[in-house]
């Protein structure tokens, strides 16, 4: 039997561990945190239990659904029979962007001519800007040279149909701004996400906080697959040994050194790139380039209800996306609402006292009712490397799963998965590693292998 260690605990190492072990392999799993979910996880604030990010995914998020599956917590999402986001302004209007019965691509039609954040002309516009997008390829090197922002301006689309539409899927997609974010990700943001199916679009919330979907659930799983997990415990780095690989750790219980046949990397690129310093691995310094983008998430809890609505999506605000997670979180009384800010390089070191000023006011500008209500609570998360920068340019930097060296891959949603920095990229990316393992240990011991 092969051994096969697993660096990261996040869903990209789960993932790779899960599919490693089904396939025979002894597999020993090390997460330098004291829980398994990587970025995704909860933790405790007086009566309530607080998600540091509001995760959501779609319904065309086939391979992270089919994790929680396996984690056995399926049950535990709710997934939009339809889509539907209500959208909010500033200044008191209201719209709503929802499917209908129809077939792709007819099935949008409805929604975006009776969008009333836009002129008539400009929701034309904005159809055959879609139709456009359609008949993209989101793998044509051609597209990640460019930014959404320009290919929509080339494409003649307004300002103010950039922001109320494009921008207000593509920031909260791929936590950056339309004129920073590859062309070539947002095409497959909208193609795969939005445009090719009709049900691609439907909107799931986990009904859990993460920790229980993610952690806890894993860590059943995973101890049920047999996978040694090892928690609190740091690779230091990743050497050659013979025809397999030596991982010095620090644990708790202090250093040691574990031997394996091959090591999946699943931690993002930083750390991936110094634990395989002292290989051969080409391209690892440019890994660099991917950089990060910060999320931030503003947390309000009101002594009252001040909304019916569990999400909405906000215009002309500094509210991007607002969630209740009263019941989510435990909630005993009152209203608590978590505000979701992607690409908020100019929030992330704010403090939290001018955060609460900014934040505070804007909430009573959508909510009115939280203009008689008093605040419980007032917190923010801040998340300064939520995922990588996903810029024009990226996709010439992001690695596959094979490394070159024999042995050695890497998982994470920052290789090369073809999709966003999503749970869904990063789920695929583990199922590829695994893989690609199995194959260089079935080709080490000589086993026929085929395509």
């Amino acid at each position: 039997m092969s051994r096969v260690i697993v660096v990261g605990g996040g869903l990209a190492g789960i993932t790779a561990a899960l599919h490693c072990a089904d396939r025979g392999h002894e597999v020993v799993l090390l997460e330098a945190r004291s829980r398994l979910g990587g970025a995704t996880y909860s933790f405790a604030r007086g009566d309530l239990m607080i998600d540091t990010g509001q995760h959501v995914f779609l319904r065309c998020y086939t391979a992270y659904r089919g994790l929680l599956q396996r984690l056995g917590v399926a049950g535990s999402i709710r997934m939009q029979s339809r889509f539907r986001i209500p959208v909010l302004s500033a200044d008191g209007r209201a719209s709503l962007l929802r499917r209908n019965g129809f077939p792709a691509p007819a099935h949008l039609a409805p929604a975006l001519l009776g969008y009333r954040m836009l002129t008539l002309s400009e929701r034309i516009g904005v159809m055959r800007t879609a139709l456009a997008l359609r008949r993209l390829d989101p793998d044509d090197p051609e597209l990640d040279r460019v930014s959404l922002g320009q290919w929509l301006r080339d494409r003649g689309e307004s300002p103010r149909a950039v922001e109320a539409l494009w921008a207000l899927l593509a920031v909260a997609a791929l936590n950056a701004d339309p004129d920073e974010a590859s062309m070539a990700l947002a095409t497959r943001v909208f193609r795969t996400g939005v445009l090719d199916t009709a049900d691609s679009a439907d909107i799931a919330i986990p009904q859990v906080p993460l920790g229980q979907l993610h952690g806890s659930a894993a860590h059943r799983a995973l101890a049920a697959a047999g996978v040694d997990m090892r928690l609190r415990c740091r690779a230091r780095a990743i050497r050659r040994c013979g025809a397999g690989f030596q991982v010095p750790l620090r644990e708790s219980t202090g250093d040691s050194v574990r031997f394996a046949d091959a090591v999946i990397v699943a931690v993002p690129h930083q750390a991936a790139a110094a634990l395989v310093a002292d290989l051969p691995v080409a391209g690892a310094r440019a890994w660099q380039q991917l950089s990060a983008a910060p999320i931030i998430n503003v947390h309000v809890l009101y002594d009252r209800p001040v909304t019916h609505l569990d999400m909405a999506a906000v215009l002309d605000s500094p509210v991007q996306w607002v969630f209740d997670r009263t019941a989510i979180a435990g909630a005993p009384r009152g209203q608590y609402l978590a505000l979701s800010q992607s690409a908020a390089h100019e929030h992330i070191h704010t403090r939290t006292e001018d955060l609460r000023e900014l934040f505070l006011p804007a909430l009573q500008r959508i909510f009115p009712r939280a203009r008689q209500a008093a605040v419980l609570d007032f917190f923010v998360t801040r998340e300064p490397r939520a995922t990588f920068r996903q810029a024009p340019g990226t996709a010439a930097v992001r690695p596959p799963a094979r490394t070159g060296v024999p042995g050695l891959v890497l998982a994470g949603a920052w290789t090369a998965t073809g999709w966003p920095d999503t749970t869904e990229g990063a789920v695929v990316s583990g199922a590829r590693a695994a893989e690609a393992v199995d194959l260089d240990l079935r080709s080490q011991r000589g086993v026929e292998v085929t395509a």
